[in-house]
């Protein structure tokens, strides 16, 4: 057998100071900036200068006379610096250089003479102060807009939240996700570490995250976690309607890596999976506002069919006043307690008369108030009558401006889109309509300010909320009701309570509503 080759480890951190102080040119100690240049192109610069005898310090350090650079303006070097030397100061002149004295200096074996050419021009206008940003602790108590100004750090810190959600490290996920939603809150983009002084929410992990992304523009952890097979092949196959982290990760673990993997499999599959398959096509298309409302006014319908007077509400992502989403979801309630008991199935069977429902599984109402109080499942899922459903949406329905609707942007899929590297299933739909993911949710009128509240979201949102209420008020919230913890035994609160915690985007005129406001996002 051929012995395998150990690689060679290039240790970068071997100069001591005994090494420095033993070169030709004492008085010239450079240090190479590894910002936008790469470690491995660092390394070898820096070991060809050793080799040369000069000083190449492996840290910064106000021993340090020359800095060199690569890719990189004078401004963003001078604020790389300042950086460095916050809270000490340094006796040093500090020389700003291109890459280019440094190969010219190895180039002749000695430091060469600095010139205009060599120089990296700072422009000297002073550095504002930027003002320290406060924020709240829990993500319920902050505003935080659709579009924000740090994009480029919360959709690292979001993709590792979500690769620990594959991998079923809940603890992981929400501390990334909590990191990304403090971000999304600033009133400015980060520049600098020093621009996160007190904020909440920011620990170690994602600190260093976001270090590493303002300092070389890219993260290695995040890099390497996007382009892992085990990722791209979790995200592709839990992307199809029906599959769990589990499923997906026995799939995984036999070897699929993609939907059409599944397609030319044997494997068992349940009637939800077996639709989420067949219409995976366009379940891993983003819904549009504009295919939403038309399926709002095909809900509507449907339900003054079977129930006049109910009340039909947009929630989920579209109430928050997303443009697009993955799924379309409905509220519906009636003002006369009990009046919408038995209201799903007849709803179901009118859609299904109208060769409107693809697929659909119901599931009962199962809270009893009397029963189980403040109690609610450890997952916080709610207990409503509700119906999980793929709607065919003609096309025709939406006109001329449907076209122009369809949402490209963003990353598609039954939840997330298409993974990269899995192929597109066979077409088995005519080009009239479009399978489209609805859910269906059903609560009593004495519950629905906390449904509303509840299926709202975001997720992030809500559990903030219920960390919130228990921890800071001694309550105990859920989607169907909020109870206070002090008395004995927990006495119920009044749904009016949930409406002044929301604010509200604007709706289509078909959503009946209770009350307005602005937009607000969570994560």
């Amino acid at each position: 057998m051929v012995p395998l080759k150990r690689r060679k480890v290039v240790s970068t951190s071997s100069a001591t100071d005994t090494d420095i102080k033993a070169t030709k040119y004492p008085d010239t100690v450079i240090f190479i900036l590894e910002r936008k240049m790469g470690a491995s192109r660092r390394t070898f610069l820096t070991r060809l200068g050793r080799n040369k005898g000069f000083q190449v310090a492996e840290q910064f350090s106000e021993a340090v006379t020359h800095v060199v650079a690569e890719n990189n303006s004078g401004d963003e070097v001078q604020a790389w610096l300042e950086t460095q030397t916050v809270g000490r100061t340094t006796s040093n002149t500090v020389h700003l250089l291109s890459i280019s004295w440094y190969t010219e200096s190895m180039a002749t074996g000695k430091p060469e003479s600095i010139q205009e050419k060599h120089k990296l021009k700072v422009s000297h206008t002073p550095t504002p102060v930027t003002p320290v940003v406060s924020a709240k602790s829990y993500a319920c108590q902050r505003r935080t807009p659709l579009k924000h100004h740090n994009l480029f750090l919360t959709e690292p810190l979001e993709l590792l939240a979500e690769n620990a959600e594959l991998g079923e490290n809940e603890g992981r996920s929400v501390a990334f996700r909590r990191a990304a939603a403090i971000l999304k809150t600033l009133p400015r983009a980060v520049k600098r570490m020093e621009d996160l002084q007190g904020l909440p929410c920011l620990g170690e992990h994602s600190l260093r995250v976001i270090k590493e992304i303002l300092e070389y523009g890219s993260s290695q952890e995040v890099e390497s976690t996007r382009h892992s097979e085990q990722f791209q092949a979790m995200k592709a196959l839990t992307g199809i309607f029906g599959v769990g982290v589990k499923t997906a990760d026995r799939w995984f673990r036999e070897g699929l890596r993609c939907p059409a993997d599944v397609t030319k499999s044997e494997q068992r599959l349940n009637s939800s999976q077996q639709a989420g398959l067949l219409h995976h096509e366009d379940l891993s298309q983003r819904v549009s506002r504009a295919e939403a409302d038309a399926i709002g006014q095909i809900v509507e319908r449907a339900v003054q069919e079977v129930l006049p007077g109910a009340q039909i509400t947009l929630i989920g992502g579209f109430r928050r006043g997303k443009e697009t989403g993955h799924d379309v979801d409905f509220l519906i309630t009636h003002p006369e307690e009990g009046k919408e008991e038995g209201l799903m199935p007849k709803v179901v069977q009118w859609l299904e008369a109208q060769d409107l429902l693809l697929y659909q599984k119901t599931t009962m109402n199962s809270y009893l108030e009397s029963k189980e109080g403040p109690a609610r499942p450890a997952h916080n899922m709610d207990r409503f009558e509700r119906c999980f459903s793929i709607f065919k949406l003609e096309r025709s329905v939406l006109g001329e401006a449907h076209s122009s609707a369809q949402a490209t942007e963003g990353e598609p899929g039954g939840g997330e889109g298409r993974a990269p590297g899995s192929e597109p299933l066979p077409q088995r739909r005519p080009a009239g309509w479009k399978a489209v993911r609805v859910d269906l949710v059903v609560s009593p009128f004495s519950q629905f300010g906390f449904a509303l509240l509840g299926w709202t979201g975001s997720k992030l949102f809500e559990r903030e909320l219920r960390r919130w209420a228990g921890r800071e008020k001694n309550m105990s919230l859920s989607s169907h009701a909020l109870y206070d913890n002090s008395k004995s035994p927990a006495v119920p609160v009044s749904q009016d309570i949930c409406w002044v915690t929301l604010s509200l985007p604007e709706r289509p005129s078909h959503v009946k509503k209770r009350a307005s406001g602005t937009t607000r996002e969570n994560a």
